[in-house]
């Protein structure tokens, strides 16, 4: 099977207190980080044991805080990206930590999915972290969301950043009309697919790659088809992926999460994203 696995341990801790996100500034107790530790060992373990299962995986660590400044996702980082049935590994990241150890990741395997936040790290800082990754020819993306306070230090981080890596924009949703006509015209400058991003999709029913070939993935094993959708489709430790995947049309009236209408069927992502839709690495033609 080449399936698509979402990992979310326990951790809910950040270093950054952006005021739109409800994890910022949290501090998991000693008892979570070793919690949380396990359970990315565990996964990484579980990954390897599939090297002869004929799986092909690709896996992104998304978790309720930064996992980089913590030396264990970065050790499954590396690991992960050299075994020969992972086609790819990533994470969602401030990247505030220190870039050393990615002079071990296999490049052709891992990428990264960094998120700027303006106000939260020095510009120039940021901009030398992403000079990092792309001098080793690791692919990332870098984003941000598109909350009005922000645009100049997007349109800064525009113009700092490579030509040939993509920036995409998160549209802020939280308030109904809040863009203008003019900020849509500066948002889909800086990111073509804005307007994209920016829409709900109706999904109830409708054909999703969730749950069949794509999984999200709880610390304890407990999988889901979406982190939208609260049931229990199984565990991956007790059920494997075989005992897991099927068919399931998505149960949510609507989809407004990336990481979530990217599977959808019939929608044009595929020809966009290609094989760089777990790190959002749009083709810009």
């Amino acid at each position: 099977m080449k399936a698509a696995i979402y990992f979310r341990g326990s951790l809910s801790s950040c270093n950054y207190d952006c005021p739109y996100c409800p994890f910022s500034k949290n501090t998991d107790s000693q008892e979570t980080l070793a919690k949380d530790r396990l359970q990315v060992e565990t996964f990484v373990d579980w990954v390897r044991n599939q090297e002869h299962s004929g799986h092909q995986l690709s896996v992104f660590f998304n978790p309720y805080g930064e996992g980089l400044t913590h030396r264990w996702y970065r050790e499954a980082l590396v690991k992960l990206s050299h075994m020969p049935h992972v086609d790819k590994v990533a994470i969602q990241t401030n990247l505030s930590a220190k870039l050393e150890w990615t002079s071990d990741l296999n490049p052709a395997t891992a990428a990264f999915w960094v998120t700027y936040h303006p106000g939260q790290t020095e510009e120039a800082r940021f901009v030398q972290q992403c000079g990092k990754l792309y001098e080793q020819k690791i692919p990332f993306s870098v984003g941000c969301v598109g909350v009005k306070s922000a645009f100049s230090s997007i349109k800064f981080m525009r113009k700092a950043l490579p030509e040939d890596v993509y920036m995409w924009v998160n549209a802020f949703k939280d308030k109904s009309d809040y863009y203008s006509a003019e900020d849509v015209t500066f948002l889909t400058r800086v990111d073509p697919l804005f307007g994209l991003n920016a829409k709900d999709y109706d999904s109830m029913g409708k054909p999703c790659r969730a749950g069949e070939k794509v999984f999200y993935v709880q610390g304890d094993g407990r999988v889901k088809r979406c982190y939208k959708d609260r049931q229990v489709i199984g565990n991956l430790y007790k059920d494997g992926l075989e005992g897991i995947a099927k068919k399931r049309p998505c149960r949510m009236k609507q989809c407004d999460c990336y990481i979530g209408y990217i599977h959808m069927e019939g929608q044009p992502f595929d020809p966009i994203y290609g094989d760089r839709a777990l790190e959002r690495i749009a083709v810009i033609t």
